[in-house]
């Protein structure tokens, strides 16, 4: 039977629809001009079968797509077609945090904001367990374990060599959610403060005092591509992932980060203000 493909397998397949459709071509015309049928075409822009990066630099030339970086991007991804660790909890959760996973694996760098909750890569098991407690409809102990480990393993990009460069922007408000209790708090400020400490890892912290300022109502978590036309979008909603990738979302959220990146405190001073909310605790 043949595998659904994984998101990142989509997203290739759309990539290579955009450039046909740029160039005016039709997925019988395309066909005509590599020696395919047109549900060949049909099939590679679905991300139902695999490309060699010789037909995606081929078609390429045929679209007369001038941006090598984006051709190079593309043909690699056809040599990145294996599946990860994910694949584990292929039949334990959503696809959709698969694709995330996914997705932060490959990315060149990760931007994040948040306003209520600590980011999921810099949460510790504890309070990863108690967030998943809360989970609405409640979830079976074995599926909160699930997902902890899920979660878990997702933070192996920042332990790789090389680590992926990862910019917070944590909202005050997150830093004293007191999940667990003022213990359990405690423990995980403690970590972001360690985690801080890490050259690829930039925390900023936006104060309380900071008033008002673009993106208040939702988490933003940016990965870079290799290109920024594969650059993605997630947004957490309470009925699962969304992700976005068209130009002026990308755009619009791009602005949205460094405006909040400026709004924020520096590192150092982010980390005083950790400091101050874990003694208070």
């Amino acid at each position: 039977m043949r595998a659904i493909p994984t998101g990142r397998q989509l997203r290739f397949g759309t990539e290579l629809r955009k450039l046909r459709e740029s160039a005016g071509l039709s997925a019988t015309q395309a066909g005509q001009l590599v020696g395919a049928q047109q549900s060949q075409i049909s099939n590679m822009e679905a991300g139902r079968v695999g490309v060699s990066a010789e037909r995606v630099r081929a078609l390429a030339c045929h679209y007369k797509c001038a941006d090598r970086a984006l051709t190079e991007a593309l043909a690699t991804m056809t040599s990145q077609r294996h599946r990860g660790w994910w694949e584990e909890y292929r039949d334990l959760l959503p696809a959709a945090l698969l694709d995330l996973a996914e997705v932060e694996h490959h990315a060149a760098h990760l931007r994040v904001s948040v306003t209520v909750h600590i980011p999921g890569l810099l949460q510790t098991i504890d309070h990863a367990r108690e967030l998943f407690r809360q989970v609405i409809p409640e979830l079976s102990p074995p599926d909160i374990e699930h997902r902890v480990s899920y979660r878990i393993k997702r933070q192996a990009v920042l332990f790789r060599d090389p680590p992926t460069p990862y910019e917070v922007v944590v909202h005050e408000a997150a830093l004293r959610m007191q999940f667990g209790g003022p213990a359990m708090a405690r423990a995980q400020l403690h970590h972001m403060l360690d985690m801080s400490e890490r050259d690829h890892v930039t925390l900023r912290v936006l104060p309380f005092t900071a008033g008002s300022f673009p993106g208040s109502g939702q988490s933003i978590f940016y990965s870079n591509g290799p290109v920024p036309q594969l650059d993605t979008v997630h947004l957490d909603q309470s009925h699962g992932p969304v992700f976005l990738d068209a130009e002026a979302q990308l755009h619009m959220y791009r602005r949205l980060l460094d405006r909040m990146e400026a709004r924020a405190l520096p590192p150092a001073k982010s980390r005083d203000v950790i400091h101050q909310i874990a003694r208070e605790l």
